[in-house]
């Protein structure tokens, strides 16, 4: 499929800073290139606050309306949400297709979701999206057919009517509630056995994917593209010590996700509230990696996660130029592909886990196999030994303070009494 060609609209506000601004900008371009899109101009103006009724300034708009004409533009994207006022102001004016970055941040998730409940979720907020937006923007679109911004629902429900969008919402909303309960049931088992669960978190196309994989030996998708990965991954993991638990990889955090979409995916999302430690995966040759780092942090407080121990990975050390500078503490700088690093990588969660479970000793007789190796791989066992005198094991590391395992720690203490 040809690339479309497209021009971006882009309101700076003067409360805005030019960093925050310039990497909204920057990441609004690499949005329209993963859609398939080529941004042939954009067009900025300066002002105090978005215009109501048609987000910029009315010579602006007649600037838009020239270059459509004369470069053959096929598509105006918005850096904003627009209103649905603001959509059908400007869409008397342009003759092409406008839309948001929001509507693209979802016609991309409709290219990438593969699960039915992928699907299910970009399609409740691509809908919940265009219910407000039905008047003005149906005949546009379905007059101009496919592109980006009208794949997913979008593209066969634009002229169906607001009674239908809504059952049909309410119908998927039915669907998911089962898919939810599902994920909490799996969600609660694990806590219930006492798994330890990390999740891997961080800005779209930080290198979750790719570091995800080189730890667990996986075969997730890894590109070099915005949200590669739309359904959650989880895997088991083991570190140098034995110690086991189940690792995660989530979607990617992104500058204004659109509030529909943040809703829909929200049990997704819930992979990470719900972990004993998080890995915030950061592209240390990013130039805007400190403002997404901050949009990740939002984020993760926004799910209540933002108290879970967490260890920032600053990943693609390898394409680094300069110095580097973290703006997380604790941290590890790595490459992902780089073996040595994957392993450093666990010693240093180890290390901070040790740093924070209890320190124990017990003495375990040889035939108790079975709480031997429980004691190997949900615990950081840091010394075993076997003594043929009294024909025991002795075992010394470091566990949880709410594990189940407790109980040895207990029964051991009580026979030394």
């Amino acid at each position: 499929m040809p690339e479309e060609k497209v021009l971006i609209m882009a309101v700076n506000k003067n409360n805005q800073g030019d960093d925050q601004f310039k990497s909204s900008l920057n990441e609004l371009i690499s949005l329209c290139n993963t859609a398939g899109g080529k941004v042939g101009k954009i067009i900025i103006q300066n002002r105090k606050e978005i215009h109501p009724a048609t987000y910029i300034g009315e010579g602006k708009v007649e600037e838009i309306k020239q270059e459509i004409d004369s470069n053959e533009i096929g598509l105006v994207i918005s850096n904003d949400e627009l209103s649905p006022s603001q959509i059908r102001n400007l869409g008397h004016y342009f003759s092409v297709r406008l839309i948001d970055r929001s509507q693209l941040i979802l016609d991309i998730f409709a290219q990438r979701a593969k699960t039915k409940e992928g699907k299910l979720q970009v399609e409740l907020a691509q809908l919940e999206y265009l219910l407000p937006r039905l008047h003005g923007q149906g005949a546009m679109l379905s007059r101009l057919g496919g592109g980006i911004g009208t794949r997913g629902p979008g593209e066969t429900k634009l002229e169906t009517d607001q009674r239908h969008i809504r059952r049909r919402i309410t119908d998927i909303k039915r669907r998911l509630k089962t898919v939810v309960e599902q994920r909490k049931q799996y969600r609660d088992r694990r806590k219930t056995n006492k798994v330890f669960q990390i999740a891997v978190v961080g800005y779209t196309n930080a290198g979750k994917s790719t570091l995800f994989n080189r730890l667990t030996n996986s075969s997730s998708l890894e590109e070099n593209k915005l949200f590669a990965t739309l359904d959650p991954l989880t895997r088991k993991i083991q570190f140098p010590s034995g110690f086991q638990a189940l690792v995660t990889d989530t979607v990617g955090f992104l500058q204004d996700l659109p509030t529909a979409l943040i809703a829909s995916f929200r049990s997704t999302l819930e992979e990470a509230a719900e972990a004993d430690f998080i890995l915030h995966i950061v592209d240390s040759s990013h130039p805007d990696q400190n403002e997404q780092q901050k949009t990740v942090a939002q984020i993760l407080d926004d799910l209540n996660a933002a108290t879970i121990p967490a260890l920032t990975v600053y990943n693609k050390k390898d394409l680094l130029t300069g110095d580097f500078i973290p703006m997380n503490h604790p941290y590890i700088s790595v490459s992902a592909f780089n073996d040595q690093d994957m392993t450093d990588l666990l010693i240093k969660i180890e290390h901070l886990l040790k740093q924070t479970w209890q320190l124990y000793t017990i003495y375990l007789a040889a035939d108790k196999g079975k709480e031997l190796h429980l004691l190997t791989t949900e615990t950081i066992v840091i010394k075993r030994d076997f003594n043929e005198e009294t024909n025991e094991y002795t075992v010394q590391g470091y566990m949880a303070q709410n594990h189940p395992l407790q109980r040895l720690i207990k029964e051991n203490r009580q026979r030394n009494d």
